[in-house]
């Protein structure tokens, strides 16, 4: 739990504090007022990083740093501080409890589930976003998951610069790579599968519960290979297809290709359910992810809300408080009523009432 939180320098905000409630916050004010970016604040102080900036753009414009504190209900400080040096990337660095370090790890970190707009449509358009979702919640939940992800990214990045260069490339050069991608593809694709299928013990209960349905709701996690024998068979791939990855100019097959599906009765939700379906299945991700987060960590993670309630029908805005009360949980509106009315328990209100 956050108690207070002081801002300088980071986005809209010149140095500001805030008081908060160990119980639910809802942050209110009109469009473009800096309601999102305290509630990022939260999020970097928490976990390290934005879900939608990079580090430079964290601080506030034409400003050399920026700076967040906050402490837990032990009284004990957390702060996050960038450092913008010219012709460099930012310096950012946390101090934890007396303790300095350049990188926030799972051990430092503060569980958190973020839910914003995005969310809603995961389940529309390319597969990229929900691969990042499985990824994201894994970090979250999995120690040395988020060196993996990036150890894949780098050897992916590798191949694809060699398949860039085909009056250079030859198979004695792309071997080693073939190699290290196939052995850390294994590793990745059987912690995404899982965490379906950590996910699917309770999805399809709690789908039926908030949505008042008999339908069978399950995620299936879409690999080409079992992951028992992932390795070998994209070894063996990544070979086959040098040649039309050559002409392609990248690696066409693998973890970065493959998809989460969740199915209606046995079919896609994309082509299957309603607006109102692929919401609620939204929704039960969430509350899941929560649960996972608390098992996983052991400790009781924040919930971040950036204006899902203006999106959300009654009934599913109802069904999302009815899950909220363990949790200090900041809620982001330009209409505080709209929130306030669904809860019974005291709330404590944040005016942001202009841009700073």
């Amino acid at each position: 739990m956050i108690t207070d939180l002081r801002l300088q320098d980071f986005r809209s905000y010149k140095d500001d504090s805030f008081e908060l409630s160990p119980g639910v916050n809802i942050v209110v004010g009109p469009n473009a007022s800096g309601k999102t970016n305290l509630l990022e604040a939260v999020l970097v102080l928490a976990r390290g990083s934005s879900y939608r900036a990079t580090d430079a753009e964290l601080v506030k414009f034409g400003r050399p740093w920026a700076r967040l504190d906050g402490h837990n209900e032990k009284n004990e400080t957390r702060t996050v501080k960038l450092v913008i040096e010219e012709g460099q990337k930012p310096a950012k660095t946390y101090e934890l409890q007396g303790k300095t370090y350049r990188r926030m790890g799972l051990a430092q970190s503060l569980p958190v589930v973020l839910f914003e707009p995005n969310h809603l449509q995961l389940f529309v358009g390319g597969p990229e976003r929900r691969r990042d979702y499985l990824d994201d919640l894994l970090e979250q939940t999995t120690p040395g998951f988020s060196t993996l992800r990036r150890q894949y990214r780098r050897a992916l990045a590798q191949r694809n610069s060699l398949l860039k260069q085909p009056d250079k490339l030859s198979e004695t050069q792309v071997f080693p790579w073939n190699i290290r991608l196939s052995q850390l593809a294994g590793q990745l694709v059987r912690a995404r599968s899982q965490l379906v299928e950590d996910i699917n013990k309770n999805l399809g209960k709690l789908y039926k519960k908030l949505a008042g349905s008999r339908d069978n709701v399950t995620a299936i996690y879409e690999s080409r290979w079992i992951p028992e024998h992932y390795e070998s068979h994209f070894l063996k791939k990544l070979e086959t297809s040098l040649e039309d990855d050559r002409l392609r100019g990248f690696t066409s097959s693998g973890p970065h290709r493959e998809d989460l599906a969740v199915m209606f009765g046995g079919h896609p939700a994309q082509s299957s359910a309603s607006r109102g379906e692929v919401r609620t299945v939204v929704l039960a991700l969430k509350i899941l992810e929560l649960k996972l987060l608390e098992n996983a960590r052991d400790a009781t993670p924040l919930l971040l809300l950036d204006d899902v309630f203006s999106e959300l029908d009654g009934k599913r805005r109802h069904a999302l408080t009815d899950y909220l009360a363990p949790y200090q949980t900041f809620i982001t509106t330009t209409d505080a009523d709209l929130v306030t009315k669904h809860f019974t328990d005291k709330t404590s209100i944040i005016t942001v009432t202009k841009y700073r």
